[in-house]
């Protein structure tokens, strides 16, 4: 059985708590244990969002610094101030695309420059595998599926106890009907751009 704990964080409006779900979902279908957590921040306003996903039988929801094998950055700037909860050695899968979070907004804080992020996250991790989430979902049809594009590029990466067809399933089963090709179109894309990342 693989046990695997995922630290997932964004911003609110992305849809890091569904993604979470999905992954869950994926995860009991394939028969695996699942606990999960949620970290709610000001999700309305667009403040940072994170949740925990524990496959393999753990009874705590919780991830402490240094423990998660796999980091899902929905932000950018969100996935490098998360990099700490990552064991050293980790995967890091992330959206290379900015959504201005709150501190941005209102001047208290600098973006830095996606190479910068980068560097900083190569020290941490084995594997980095960074996509245009946004670019990509806006390809498959909307915007919103930004989150299945990493979805689909975690998958893509083998470091999940399940592959891009489980979750492909799950979107079938569980999403609404109107939603489900572009967000299935929106997997594969993330699929595509991960495997890119990872043979270039």
């Amino acid at each position: 059985m693989n046990r695997v704990r995922i630290f997932l964080t964004g911003v609110g409006g992305q849809g890091t708590l569904t993604a979470t779900t999905l992954l869950a979902r994926t995860a009991l279908a394939a028969g695996l244990p699942v606990t999960s957590g949620e970290i709610h921040g000001m999700a309305q306003r667009g403040g940072v969002v994170e949740s925990t996903l524990l496959l393999g039988g753990y009874q705590s929801p919780v991830i402490t610094p240094g423990e998660a094998d796999i980091l899902l950055g929905f932000e950018l700037l969100e996935t490098l101030r998360a990099l700490p909860m990552l064991k050293r050695g980790g995967l890091v899968v992330g959206n290379s695309e900015s959504i201005q979070p709150m501190g941005v907004c209102l001047g208290r804080e600098c973006y830095p420059p996606l190479e910068q992020v980068l560097d900083i996250t190569r020290g941490f991790a084995t594997d980095v595998v960074i996509v245009p989430c946004i670019s990509l979902a806006e390809q498959a049809g909307t915007a919103k599926a930004a989150n299945t594009v990493l979805l689909g590029a975690a998958a893509a990466c083998g470091a999940l106890p399940f592959g891009v067809e489980d979750l492909a399933r799950t979107i079938e089963k569980h999403l609404k009907p109107k939603l489900v090709a572009l967000n299935l179109k929106a997997l594969s894309l993330g699929a595509q751009a991960a495997k890119a990342s990872l043979a270039a």
